[in-house]
């Protein structure tokens, strides 16, 4: 038997990384066969990272079976899991997100969510001092997961867990983390060979507020101005988007890593009236700038009403 690790759809370098991660200890730790999986095409500082620390692309699946024995990482939401996850046998789940449940297994299973910025810093304490042994690709999709996850610290979902995990992994790797840093969020900037609706699927996670299903996205950038250029575009393909994906409205975030910074593209009243009530924020374009906003799980969700 062979366990299937893997992270949610429209994977990040978190959703990449720790399976990666997960499955080498397992595997040369443990003892138990396992492998790294994707539920899509890794994002550009996804696939940046794979390339840095030379770490071979996971298979990608797009669905499991009954027959397949699977542990979740970085989501605990069936929206952001294969089709057929109720089938499969679920034994452990891995997370930093909140508990949204109708996850069902087959018995009972490990479950580990901390209130960190990053499934690898729960990795890190989990596998413990078998970490030293660990080839330099492991730590360094490590440290990417975390700089990734926290936006080099300036997030305000970093703890002082974060921090001194990845400083501590940066010692050893002898990586300078500005410099590191730097190279991660310019691969995430590049977005010039993505379509509009890829964009707005990139970094997405459906939610309902009041009421209304929304597919809300976020597009962390060094490089705002490239994708404010499109801002006309990304609109009128919203519609399109959120109809394919039984949304009624996609809402788009561009965060501006280095601003600490959010851009709401404004595209109707709905999204207007969304953006007023829940950030006390006057609307009077196609975009309101919020400043200080840069994360989803913890500033985002957490404020959306109507």
């Amino acid at each position: 038997m062979t366990i299937l690790v893997f992270g949610h759809k429209s994977p990040d370098t978190d959703s990449t990384g720790s399976p990666i991660i997960w499955a080498w200890y397992l595997t040369e730790v443990v003892g138990t066969q396992a492998k790294p999986v994707l539920l899509g095409e890794p994002n550009t500082e996804a696939a940046f990272m794979l390339k840095h620390w030379d770490l071979p692309k996971p298979e990608i699946i797009a669905d499991v079976t009954a027959a397949d024995t699977c542990i979740i990482v970085d989501t605990n939401n069936p929206a952001e899991l294969p089709p057929s996850i109720h089938e499969a046998n679920v034994v452990g789940i891995i997370d930093h997100h909140m508990l949204v449940g109708g996850i069902m297994t087959k018995s009972p299973i490990e479950i580990t969510i901390r209130p960190l910025a990053c499934t690898a810093t729960i990795m890190h304490d989990l596998i413990g001092d078998a970490l030293t042994a660990a080839p330099r690709g492991i730590k360094g999709a490590m440290l990417s997961c975390i700089l990734s996850d926290t936006l080099a610290f300036r997030s305000p979902t970093t703890t002082p867990k974060d921090r001194a995990v990845a400083e501590k992994l940066a010692r050893e790797l002898d990586v300078s983390i500005p410099d590191f840093a730097a190279a991660l969020f310019a691969a995430k900037s590049d977005v010039s060979r993505f379509s509009d609706a890829e964009l707005l699927r990139m970094d997405s996670k459906e939610y309902n507020v009041a009421g209304k299903d929304l597919r809300i996205s976020v597009l962390e950038t060094t490089a705002p101005s490239v994708l404010l250029d499109r801002k006309a575009s990304l609109m009128a393909a919203m519609p399109g988007v959120a109809q394919e994906d039984g949304a009624e409205q996609v809402l788009l975030f561009i965060v501006d890593i280095l601003k600490e910074e959010a851009t709401l593209l404004v595209p109707n009243d709905l999204v207007r009236q969304m953006a007023e009530a829940s950030f006390g924020a006057k609307v009077s374009g196609d975009s309101v700038v919020l400043p200080g906003v840069m994360s989803r799980k913890k500033q985002i969700i957490p404020a959306l009403k109507l």
